[in-house]
This record gives C-alpha cells, sequence and structure tokens, in this order.
C-alpha cells in the first residue's frame, strides 16, 4: 500500500523587511522537528536585493513556514502569533529564554522575538486547568495567569 504524502493547505507566510534568514536559521534551531527546506535568493531584478532570500521554505516541528526579505515597511503586530503548546517547564522556560533575547517579554506567556514577531509559550496543560470542573479552580487559574509574563505550571496548578 503506497500511502500519499499529506500536502500541508495552509502555509504561514513571514514577511520581514531584512533578516529573513538570520530568523528562519535561529527560530530551526529552537525546535527539534526543524529544518530548511529551501532558500531561493534575489537576482539582479531588483535593484539592492540581490542576494537577499525571495522565499525561505522551512519548518518547525513539522509545521511548513515560508518567509520572505521583503525591503517593506511591513511590520509584524500581536493581532497574529504563533502558539507553541509546551510539555514542561523546562520547554517554557527555554524557549520563553531563547524567544525573548533582543525582544519583549508579555503577559500572559506572550512575547516578541527581536524580529517582532509574537509568540505565545503556553504549557499544554492550561486549557485542561481553564476548563476545571469547578468553576472556582478555574477562576483562580485564570487570575493566576493574568498576574504572570512567562507562564508557571506549578504555581497555575496551585491556584
Amino acid at each position: 500500500m503506497n500511502a500519499k504524502k499529506r500536502i500541508q493547505k495552509i502555509t504561514p507566510f513571514l514577511w520581514f523587511d531584512n533578516g529573513a534568514e538570520e530568523a528562519v536559521n535561529f527560530y530551526t534551531s529552537l525546535f527539534k522537528n526543524s529544518k530548511i527546506v529551501s532558500i531561493t535568493r534575489y537576482g539582479d531584478e531588483v535593484p539592492g536585493m540581490k542576494g537577499k532570500v525571495l522565499t525561505a521554505v522551512f519548518q518547525l516541528e513539522g509545521q511548513e513556514f515560508m518567509a520572505i526579505d521583503g525591503a517593506a515597511p511591513f511590520k509584524f503586530t500581536e493581532a497574529i502569533s504563533l502558539l507553541v503548546k509546551c510539555d514542561t517547564q523546562e520547554e517554557v522556560d527555554r524557549l520563553w529564554e531563547k524567544l525573548t533575547e533582543g525582544g519583549e517579554k508579555g503577559r500572559c506567556g506572550w512575547l516578541k522575538d527581536r524580529y517582532g514577531l509574537s509568540w505565545q509559550i503556553v504549557p499544554t496543560i492550561l486549557g485542561r486547568l481553564m476548563n476545571d470542573k469547578d468553576p472556582e479552580k478555574s477562576k483562580r487559574v485564570m487570575q493566576a495567569l493574568m498576574k504572570m509574563d512567562k507562564l508557571d505550571i506549578k504555581a497555575l496548578k496551585q491556584a
């Protein structure tokens, strides 16, 4: 039996003003199941762009993304973010520290990396804790969450 390779139907496309290649290298270094699939560069067709990334296809934990050096003043905003579900506090801590280097720490697990891209670093247990059968427990978890920057699994469980 020959299984068909599943084609990802929706691919997030990240437009960088400059530095797409650096960002792609950084992101793929953070996640285990990640790789750069291909990089296509500008030639002489666009003045000032020769050698920069026209498209970079890469995977983070098997999810495909594309990036471009667009040389335009578009900026990332918090209106879209990448949510990363973490199994352990160690994973939360590692990703939080690496992604906030040169970026901004936010509230409730949100941050902006050095390239301006927003991320949510969230323990996988959070959904279960917030949807506890006991509405008072869920309320306490939400109250604890609202006071945190980087999320703390132990504190959320104790809420």
